[in-house]
């Protein structure tokens, strides 16, 4: 995925939620200044793998066994706790530092890639968190136009953005154990959150010419609304 493909999706996005696009920009300049050049070729090992795109949904404690079963485990935020409090070993972390940075930085400490990424109201993390990873094991990125050190390779939460990632450097097959689009006790802000990831995840499986069983449920309204949205 590369920017040019992704803009008129970030576009539709920053429209829909009302989000300002001058404050990733700001966001991804900070990040810039704090960021050193990773090479996705340290995800070459996950070329043709399966690779689980693990969510923190109260599913994944049922849902340990598909995590078990990928060549490769990347976490979406606080699902890297989940999975070490189970013992599971994880090979990447997407977040965006709004939960569990001092699992991150551990991690990066340990020699584990984490995807950092910097939007327009996380600003006081950037700056708090990113010196404190160790800058070969970081990539940040952003959701506006990467420059220097700061990439885009698509998405939106960090669950459908560890997918993109994913995609991006050739996986064979994605699963998602510990996902969970429905959730009434969540802001209408974060349910409409969940709802472009659903909407994204369908526009990536259509890209890969793949089906993702996390959206055998809701395939059709997926793609009907994303192409409402993305004109």
């Amino acid at each position: 995925m590369n920017f040019e493909t992704f803009e008129p999706v970030y576009e539709a996005i920053l429209a829909d939620l009302g989000f300002d696009r001058g404050a990733d920009e700001r966001a991804r300049d900070v990040a810039t200044a704090l960021a050193t050049s990773f090479s996705t070729s340290r995800f070459d090992g996950w070329a043709g793998a399966t690779v689980a795109v693990v969510g923190a949904a109260p599913c994944l404690g049922d849902e340990l066994d598909r995590v078990r079963a990928a060549d490769v485990v990347v976490a979406a935020s606080t699902a890297a706790d989940v999975l070490s409090r189970h013992g599971i070993a994880v090979d990447c972390m997407v977040t965006d530092l709004d939960k569990n940075p001092e699992t991150a930085a551990a991690l990066t400490d340990a020699g584990v890639p984490v995807v950092a990424h910097a939007h327009g109201d996380n600003v006081p993390a950037l700056r708090e968190w990113l010196p404190r990873f160790d800058s070969d094991h970081t990539m940040v990125t952003t959701q506006a136009a990467p420059i220097g050190a700061v990439d885009n390779v698509g998405g939106f939460t960090d669950g459908d953005r560890a997918a993109f990632l994913a995609d991006h450097v050739g996986a064979g097959r994605l699963t998602f154990p510990g996902w969970a689009f429905d959730d009434p006790a969540v802001s209408p802000m974060k349910a409409r959150k969940l709802e472009w990831a659903a909407m994204l995840l369908g526009w990536l499986e259509r890209r890969r010419d793949e089906r993702f069983d996390v959206l055998d449920d809701r395939r059709s309204r997926v793609r009907r609304a994303f192409d409402a949205q993305v004109r």
